[in-house]
């Protein structure tokens, strides 16, 4: 076997394979020969078949394997001792009709390498970091939202502003027949509120649904339709009230103050809003290290300048996926991929030269924090060790959730290394000239 490497340029190599007779030969031999033994011919007895009369009828189909295989193999083994940094997988060159009556084949396969590059991260920057904050907007819309869950409802006969209803759109024609609780102020056009006001329990009023709602997900929500159905969808709806409820707010007192952020932790309207800006601000860090993370990955790609086989990647994209895609969608697809596939590469190098590492202990950890979490929100508070454990083993039988998990770990190491090295510029924001900044 005679294997060579053809270097076009820094990333883009063509490895030539010759496959001799002495290399397949014994191989196909030692095949044939099981199949001898366990051939089942009729007019033969089982093993006693002609030595002859099975190359004839399994020689190619066995050659052309044992041959594939040998290939494989070899070219594998070439790839793992040369250390070659490959990108995607190796492309076999298109040649004509394969002659299998001939002793040796030969065989080229197109690669795409990995850049080279250097990365570093000591004084890198540079990068802004937001501290997020709520507003006093924000603060007291939240303490509203308080007071409104640990109220109560009382039923009233008549809808009025800011109270809730309940009641059952309907539309015939559109197959349209769903109960809906919504809030006067959910409604987004003045004219269907003014039809709305002053209904009672029972009566039947006609409410346009164009711009009923404000958004479409809402509209498509309260009446049991796909969203899809209500994009522009303009037509009359029945709604019939059954329910009218006033939303009584709690008082703000020690009683609230208790159950909403426990016993004793806050004992006035002021340490209530301090309180609320504090757990903000713990939420709101999530959404500046996610955006932290985004813009140093951007700052690095940019950084590294490195270049990719394009043209090769684009080959390679066509053949993957049951759909086999076409020159364009291919290209469309490198160029939504490009920027992470780089970042995948910077990614690797940085957690190879920082010794960043996921071991087993780091993802049953994140598992143990999102169940706790998960049983949390059923308001069990304290839940059993050996439940835990049971459960935790199950998650590492997934190997999805394990890789998901893993994802999650790697990020969070790699975002304190970059805190840790890089320069950062913090820039204190409410979380509404976030989003203004961020998503404008």
């Amino acid at each position: 076997m005679k294997i060579t490497r053809e270097d076009k340029d820094q990333l883009n190599s063509v490895i030539k394979i010759i496959i001799e007779k002495n290399d397949y030969s014994p191989k196909v031999e030692k095949v044939l020969k099981d199949h001898r033994k366990t051939a089942s011919i009729p007019g033969f007895r089982k093993g006693m078949v002609p030595t002859g009369m099975i190359k004839k009828q399994y020689g190619k189909s066995v050659l052309v394997d044992e041959v594939n295989k040998l290939l494989q193999e070899s070219l594998n083994s070439y790839i793992t001792k040369e250390k070659l940094e490959i990108l995607g997988n190796p492309l076999p060159k298109p040649q004509d009709e394969l002659n299998w009556e001939s002793d040796d084949y030969n065989f080229e396969f197109e690669l795409g390498l990995a850049p080279k590059f250097d990365i570093t991260l000591e004084g890198e920057g540079p990068v802004k970091y937001y501290n997020i904050s709520a507003d006093e907007e924000m603060i007291d819309n939240q303490l509203k939202t308080i007071q409104r869950q640990y109220g109560k409802l009382e039923p009233q006969n008549e809808v009025k502003e800011k109270f809730i209803v309940v009641g059952t759109f309907h539309n015939e024609e559109e197959g349209i027949e769903n109960e809906a609780t919504f809030n006067v102020e959910d409604l987004d056009g003045e004219i269907n509120q003014k039809v709305l006001l002053g209904a009672k329990t029972g009566d039947q009023v006609v409410l346009k649904s164009s711009k009923l709602f404000k958004d479409e997900d809402t509209l498509a929500t309260q009446l049991g339709i796909e969203k899809d159905k209500a994009e522009g969808l303009k037509v009359d709806l029945t709604f019939t009230v059954k329910n009218i409820n006033e939303q009584i707010l709690a008082e703000l007192n020690q009683d609230l103050f208790d159950k909403a952020f426990g016993e004793g932790e806050v004992s006035s309207e002021k340490e209530a809003k301090e309180k609320i800006a504090e757990q903000s601000k713990q939420t709101f860090q999530q959404q500046g290290d996610q955006q932290f993370f985004n813009d140093v990955t951007e700052h690095l790609i940019e950084k590294s300048n490195m270049s990719l086989p394009s043209e090769f990647l684009q080959k390679w994209m066509q053949t993957q996926g049951e759909k086999k895609l076409t020159v364009e969608e291919a290209k469309d697809e490198y160029e939504k991929s490009e920027k992470g596939i780089k970042y995948q590469l910077i990614e690797a190098k940085i957690a190879k030269d920082n010794n960043v590492r996921v071991e087993m202990e780091d993802v049953k950890k994140v598992a143990k924090e999102k169940i706790k979490m998960q049983m949390m929100q059923f308001g069990q508070m304290d839940f059993p060790e050996d439940q835990m454990n049971g459960i935790i083993q199950n998650l590492m039988s997934n190997q999805e959730q394990v890789k998901q998990f893993s994802e999650e770990v790697m990020v969070q190491k790699l975002l304190g290394l970059y805190k840790d090295k890089m320069k950062i510029e913090e820039k204190d924001v409410t979380y509404k000239e976030f989003v203004d900044t961020i998503y404008k």
